[in-house]
């Protein structure tokens, strides 16, 4: 039985399972909060159904179940999620050793992201049938989390990032070859986004230095976006979305351009953001049950980490920090204990979200 929003935050607010104080900046990533969003990806990572495979038959040897096709990535639902939920699991654990269930992760970890497993993945992936399979949603998650262990500061870590270095070195040249090819970008809400394909794929060559990524996504990125003016923010939400098109582009466009060149291009591409008496309501989410519906969660996560990065590098933008807070106060009470159809991905989100309001 689904508990609707207003009767779950106070429920949980009970429980002291999160704290809900009078302007909404209440919640921090820390042990305890670590202790339970754990939970999520440790139960999906390794539950095989329900799963959406999103494959290109090439015939009927190709019908097999998740785990022998994706050995790594076969949970929670869908590759990508399973992508980021092992970016979950990674993160919670690198900034919290104390984790109640470090061992489990670390079991979790170590027993899937084998060499073996992550050499088999990257063998999907190289087939020319799937070269479009995940562009650019899983492919950005992907090298999200192979930035995170190559940062986590463990025994563990290095031997786990050399396992999946084939496979990013995959993604990163399906990068390379498709980003030169792509005329348009694609402005929706939901995995195809192309500002949220970047922007991940933007850190990962940033933080490591590969420079022809950097370049490509930079100069991609400029001809997409450069000349956008007035984001019609007012459209947003979309009934599906799970990111914001317009504060996608900005969180992009925020790192690739200087602060003398990015202020002024917000200022034209979103002026109403700079009025410290704008506001912005959280998406409604009609039923957490429908696994396209519950995606406004996930919106209100996008737009809460874009907003706290704008507020935490361009002070005068610091009056957003409410709004960010406002949409994941709405959200964030219904990860714990929500349907699967959340459960699943929603976490993930959440905790990107949180590290960035700090």
């Amino acid at each position: 039985m689904i508990i609707k929003t207003l009767r779950r935050s106070t429920l949980l607010a009970a429980l002291g399972l999160f704290s809900l104080s009078a302007n909404a900046q209440s919640h921090q990533l820390n042990q305890a909060e670590a202790d339970k969003l754990v939970s999520l990806p440790l139960h999906c990572v390794e539950t095989p159904y329900p799963y959406k495979t999103g494959w290109v038959l090439a015939s009927a040897a190709d019908l097999q179940p998740p785990s022998l096709v994706h050995p790594v990535f076969f949970g929670c639902f869908d590759w990508h999620s399973a992508v980021h939920g092992y970016w979950s699991l990674v993160t919670l654990l690198s900034q919290f050793p104390q984790l109640t269930q470090a061992d489990a992760v670390k079991s979790v970890l170590n027993r899937n992201l084998s060499a073996e497993n992550v050499a088999q993945e990257a063998a999907f992936f190289k087939k020319d049938i799937n070269a479009s399979f995940e562009r650019t949603y899983g492919w950005a998650w992907l090298l999200k989390l192979q930035l995170e262990l190559q940062q986590w500061q463990d025994p563990m870590a290095k031997q786990l990032a050399a396992n999946l270095q084939p496979l990013t070195d995959v993604i990163v040249q399906r990068y390379l070859d498709f980003l030169p090819r792509l005329r348009y970008p694609v402005r929706v809400g939901e995995h195809s986004n192309t500002a949220f394909g970047l922007s991940f794929a933007y850190d990962y060559a940033e933080q490591t230095g590969h420079s022809a990524l950097k370049t490509l996504i930079t100069e991609r990125a400029k001809a997409f976006y450069l000349q956008d003016k007035q984001c019609p923010l007012n459209w947003e939400p979309s009934g599906y979305d799970f990111l914001s098109p317009c504060l996608e582009e900005m969180g992009l466009m925020q790192r690739i351009l200087p602060a003398d060149e990015f202020t002024p291009w917000l200022q034209a591409y979103l002026p109403q953001l700079s009025n410290t008496s704008f506001t912005l309501a959280p998406g409604e989410v009609g039923d957490r049950t429908d696994g396209k519906l519950v995606h406004l969660d996930g919106l209100n996560f996008s737009r809460g980490w874009n907003l706290y990065q704008l507020a935490k590098q361009y002070p005068q933008y610091a009056h957003l920090r409410t709004i960010a807070d406002q949409h994941l106060a709405y959200s964030y009470p219904n990860l714990i204990g929500d349907s699967y159809e959340g459960g699943h991905w929603l976490g993930s989100f959440a905790i990107h979200a949180l590290n960035n309001s700090k």
